[in-house]
C-alpha cells in the first residue's frame, strides 16, 4: 500500500530525486509553485535534484525552456540538471544515420536531430520512422495517422519513439504524445524502439549524470523517483528498484476529482500493474 507523503516527511531518507516534469513541476500551462518550493527545500538540505523527462527536447533545451517559464536567473532553478528521452534517444538515431527517416512531430523538435547526420524523406523512401509526437497535438488525434502507420507496417519500417508518454497534461486537458502513436503501431504489429522512461537507457544516463553532480555514485536506495505516469514514471522506478512518489494530480487527476485518497491511488496504479511506495495529491514540502 502506498503511504501519503509530503516531501518533508521522507526527505531524510534520500540523497537525490529523479523528478518528472509535465504533471509534477509543470501542469502544461505554467510551473507549479508548490513543487518548485519542495525541490528547492530538498536541495537546501543538501539533496540533489535531476529532472527526468520523456520530453523529446535535448536536456539543455528543456532547462532553458523551464528557466524562461520560471524567470530563473542562472543557478537559481531548483534543480541540478536534466536528462531527457530526447537525449537518451540520440544514440539510437545516430546508429541509424544517415537514414533516411520519416519524421513525425512538430518542427520545434528539430534541434533534437542536429549533428546526427540524419536525412529525412517521405514514408515511401524512408528506412525508419522517428516520432517525437503528433505534428499538431492540439488538434490531431492518433486516428489521423492510421493510414500512415498501416503503410509503414506493411513496409516493415521500425519506429523510434522519442517520447514514450502516451498522454501529456496541458492545463485541464490530456493530449496525445508520441507514445500513443507507438502504442497504435505496436498493435498493428509494428516494431518500436524506445530509450525513454520506463526503459533502461534513460536511467543509465541519469545515474551517470547524478554521479557527475554528486562527485560519487549514489546508491539506488538513496534515490527517489517522482512522477505522475503509471506506465512510465512508476513502472520505470519499479524496474530500476527505486522508491517512487506518485503524484496523483497529473495525468490521472480526473480519477481523484472528489479528493485524494491513498487507497484509490493504489487501485488506480494496480490497474497498470504497478505500485508506488509513496503517493501525494501534489508534490509539496
Amino acid at each position: 500500500m502506498s503511504e501519503p507523503a509530503r516531501l518533508s516527511d521522507i526527505a531524510e531518507r534520500y540523497e537525490a530525486i529523479l523528478c518528472d516534469v509535465w504533471g509534477v513541476v509543470r501542469d502544461g500551462r505554467a510551473l507549479v509553485p508548490e513543487a518548485l518550493d519542495a525541490l528547492a527545500k530538498f536541495r537546501a538540505r543538501g539533496g540533489r535534484v535531476l529532472l527526468l523527462s520523456n520530453s523529446p527536447r535535448r536536456a539543455g533545451s528543456l532547462l532553458n525552456f523551464l528557466a524562461q517559464m520560471g524567470g530563473f536567473a542562472p543557478g537559481e532553478a531548483p534543480w541540478d540538471g536534466a536528462v531527457t528521452s530526447g537525449e537518451a534517444t540520440r544514440a539510437v538515431l545516430a546508429s541509424l544515420a544517415p537514414g533516411p527517416a520519416c519524421k513525425l512531430g512538430p518542427d520545434w523538435d528539430d534541434p533534437l536531430y542536429e549533428g546526427l547526420g540524419l536525412d529525412f524523406a517521405p514514408l515511401e523512401h524512408a528506412r525508419f520512422i522517428s516520432a517525437t509526437g503528433l505534428v499538431d497535438y492540439e488538434s490531431e488525434t492518433v486516428a489521423d495517422y492510421a493510414d500512415l502507420l498501416r503503410e509503414a507496417q506493411l513496409r516493415r519500417l521500425p519506429m523510434v519513439c522519442v517520447n514514450p508518454d502516451r498522454l501529456v497534461q496541458v492545463g485541464d486537458r490530456l493530449l496525445p504524445c508520441a507514445g500513443a502513436l507507438a502504442e497504435a503501431y505496436e498493435e498493428m504489429g509494428g516494431q518500436v524502439i524506445y530509450a525513454g522512461k520506463p526503459h533502461p537507457p534513460i536511467y543509465t544516463l541519469a545515474y551517470d549524470r547524478l554521479t557527475e553532480i554528486s562527485g560519487r555514485v549514489v546508491d539506488a536506495d538513496a534515490i527517489l523517483a517522482v512522477g505522475d505516469g503509471p506506465e512510465t514514471d512508476v513502472l520505470g522506478a519499479q524496474q530500476e528498484g527505486l522508491d517512487c512518489l506518485f503524484v496523483a494530480s497529473g495525468i490521472l487527476g480526473a480519477a481523484f476529482e472528489t479528493g485524494f485518497d491513498a487507497d484509490s491511488v493504489d487501485r488506480a496504479l494496480a490497474r497498470s500493474g504497478v505500485a508506488a511506495r509513496w503517493s501525494a495529491d501534489r508534490l509539496v514540502w
